[in-house]
């Protein structure tokens, strides 16, 4: 071997292992002869954290099976899948599989499920590409046969693989134009890592085939090679010919940032301070809550279905609620979860202007997830959810600790009331606020994203999205803002010497079925309106009154918020009543968030114009989950939730969905280098004249004699 290969295959070595670091915390699922250790990418030394020794599930994936209808595929029925697939004729020749999950039923079916039923047949729906066209199968697991095939004009192409994004990253460097550009850059090829980046739709040049562009880094001195761009690299990549196509190098005057100061690893720093001691919450009688048959959650007054997906990261089903005067189960929501994820940046230049992520829909935003860190993702007493899902092969892989159910207290109050002495009455009750915490944490290449579901005992659903990880970073030949023109438009911030971080937004969609009582709903727009009094009427001159709105058809129900134009958006059931008269209902209550302001006919926004509005309601339709399409690489936006939208359905006492927007500005600045301190922002579900009266009254409060006395460690 002449020292030329050996080099390339030093560095092709390096380069899988960075990208399996980066992409891949899988665990080969090997309790079969036939498993993953057989398929080359997951050939690693990457290993199943260990779990931590208190409330823990006992995870048997080789024995588990379904006992719910919503259930996810089990580790044998993707064996069967893969076997029954094998055995069709379709895939005989090259393939990929690019989802694998279940199909569920019906929802009536699921409706009228009660425990101890027999299953409703098992399907699975799988996508594939097979000889470069994608299918949409339908297989029935119980007779293992395909029983549907759809082979159509989609829009777009499914979420890649991450054999795709991974043997992207290998094509540019079996290319001489690549490997001299980088040399000439000074960067040793050991020290190189490359990504996939997506590259949105720009085009007629970009069709009838998958491309992705591939942009490198420097490792030399840092785990952070994040911080170290070879700006204005960028290689295009056919993603199934394994060809580059084009590769551009507009940056050669653009210095490499310094690895000095970019390290975020607590062992590597040098200064270590303890700012605030050691803090957990104990439970003397262990945690309240229990989760039967592996996925269904039952806690307090809740009980809900929860599983891993490999594109929403989790999906909440079949949240009900106890009624805490008549004891019964109430249907409150049918299906919650994270339909989308659009990342655009705020540069218009070559190397930049494509990144416009949709990170469900391009690299699944489940398949991203981490396995969480115990003691500090999830507290004592977590129970950890494993993600079991198919590789590209058809093969089962487990992704480990990928969910953590948890409950917290943060000193917080449920409610509480203290009568003033001026009454003579002595009065102080207070209840403490425990809630029940649902977490998965994706890392997205850069950026985490961290998504809670938060169940309270009053009935409030909150949802809350944090934001950490590291910025994507442009290359600068800038060291300090004196040497910047004041016209110049550096597109961001100088974070550090030759370090610039682009302005970005954040916007994440939620699909959120809700069943108030029932799925035959009605959207509500309670406009809060200005009144003014007539002369003589009152010393008052205006006043403010509750204007209510049913929405008929879709279009009614599109919201762009404003402040000075304040509204309640309930939904109802017009059906089901309180006893003095009210309809009941739950309410959205939006939180801080932001509105894209980019051009409506901008290609990244024609793809993302699910967040022209931050709130939709559209009629219930299964084929409609995805804000950005079904297929969603390098679509157009022709298969949008505003698309579907302007259908302008009737949506008045219907099944319908509520579909909101979290959307995030982020003008970054120092404090976010070298990793960024979690920003976040929720919004609410509230029940509104759901219940007849404050549904925690009679909860007790806390005792010293219910709480343990923790003494303080000496400190001698």
């Amino acid at each position: 071997m002449d020292s030329r290969t050996l080099i390339r295959f030093l560095f092709l070595f390096f380069v899988t292992a960075v990208v399996l670091l980066l992409t891949c915390t899988n665990v080969p699922f090997s309790d079969k002869p036939e498993n993953l250790t057989e398929n080359r990418f997951f050939q690693s030394n990457l290993k199943q954290p260990s779990k931590p020794t208190t409330t823990t599930a006992t995870h048997r994936h080789a024995s588990a099976i379904p006992r719910h209808p919503l259930d996810p595929l089990t580790v044998t029925e993707l064996h069967d899948l893969r076997s029954t697939l094998l055995s069709h004729a379709l895939f005989q020749n090259s393939y990929a599989i690019h989802s694998a999950v279940i199909e569920e039923p019906e929802k009536p079916v699921v409706l009228t499920w009660r425990h101890g039923d027999p299953l409703p047949p098992r399907k699975a729906e799988v996508i594939a590409r097979v000889d470069g066209v994608t299918h949409v199968l339908i297989v029935d697991l119980g007779t293992r046969k395909v029983i549907s095939v759809d082979v159509g004009e989609h829009s777009g192409y499914p979420t890649m693989t991450i054999e795709d994004m991974t043997s992207s990253t290998w094509v540019p460097f079996e290319n001489a134009e690549f490997n001299r550009t980088i040399m000439a850059r000074g960067v040793d090829l050991k020290d190189l890592a490359c990504l996939p980046v997506s590259l949105g739709w720009f085009g007629k040049n970009e069709e009838n085939r998958r491309l992705i562009k591939v942009q490198c880094f420097s490792t030399e001195g840092t785990v952070n090679f994040y911080m170290r761009p070879i700006e204005g690299l960028t290689v295009v990549v056919d993603m199934d010919t394994k060809q580059v196509v084009e590769i551009t190098d507009k940056g050669r005057n653009i210095p490499i940032p310094k690895a000095a100061g970019t390290e975020y690893r607590y062992s590597a720093q040098n200064k270590k301070v303890n700012l605030v001691n050691p803090i957990s919450m104990e439970q003397p009688k262990g945690p309240s809550f229990v989760i039967e048959d592996d996925h269904l959650v039952k806690w307090a007054n809740w009980e809900f279905h929860l599983k891993p997906d490999p594109r929403a990261g989790v999906i909440i089903s079949r949240v009900m609620g106890r009624d805490p005067d008549s004891g019964e189960m109430r249907n409150v929501m049918y299906k919650g979860f994270t339909s989308e994820l659009f990342v655009p940046y705020m540069d218009p230049s070559d190397a930049w202007y494509f990144k416009t992520y949709m990170d469900a829909g391009e690299y699944g935003f489940g398949l991203q997830a981490m396995p969480l860190d115990p003691l500090n993702d999830c507290p004592r007493n977590t129970y950890y959810m494993d993600g079991v899902f198919a590789a590209g092969d058809g093969r089962p892989y487990v992704r480990s600790n990928m969910v953590c159910v948890f409950e917290s207290y943060a000193g917080d109050i449920g409610w509480r009331h203290s009568e003033s002495p001026i009454t003579g009455m002595e009065v102080r009750e207070v209840r403490p606020k425990v809630t029940l915490v649902v977490r998965m944490a994706a890392s997205v290449a850069n950026y985490d994203y961290i998504v809670d579901w938060e169940f309270q005992n009053d009935g409030l659903i909150r949802v809350k999205v944090g934001l950490s990880g590291i910025l994507m970073v442009k290359g600068t030949p800038y060291i300090n803002m004196n040497q910047v023109n004041s016209s110049e438009n550096l597109h961001g911030t100088l974070l550090s010497e030759n370090v610039i971080g682009v302005i970005h937004d954040h916007y994440v969609t939620f699909y959120l079925d809700m069943d108030v009582d029932g799925p035959q709903n009605s959207f509500v727009k309670v406009n809060i309106k200005r009144q003014e009094t007539t002369v003589g009427e009152s010393p008052r001159l205006s006043y403010l009154k509750a204007i209510r709105n049913v929405a008929k058809t879709e279009k009614d129900a599109q919201v762009k918020l404003k402040l000075y134009d304040p509204s309640e958006y309930h939904v109802v059931n017009p059906s089901k009543k309180t006893r003095v008269g009210n309809p009941v209902g739950y309410k959205l209550v939006p939180g801080g968030t932001a509105a894209s302001l980019l051009d409506l006919d901008d290609p990244p926004q024609k793809r993302g114009a699910f967040t022209n509005n931050q709130i939709w309601v559209t009629p219930y339709n299964r084929s409609e989950e995805w804000a950005g399409g079904l297929f969603t690489y390098q679509s157009k936006g022709e298969d949008t939730l505003a698309v579907w939208s302007e259908r302008d359905r009737t949506i008045e006492n219907k099944d319908i969905v509520m579909w909101y927007t979290l959307g995030f500005h982020h003008v970054p600045c120092q404090e976010d280098f070298p990793i960024m301190p979690t920003v976040s922002s929720s919004f609410d579900l509230k029940p509104v004249n759901f219940y007849e009266r404050n549904p925690i009254l009679n909860i007790p409060p806390n005792t010293e004699k219910d709480l343990p006395v923790c003494n303080v460690a000496s400190s001698a």
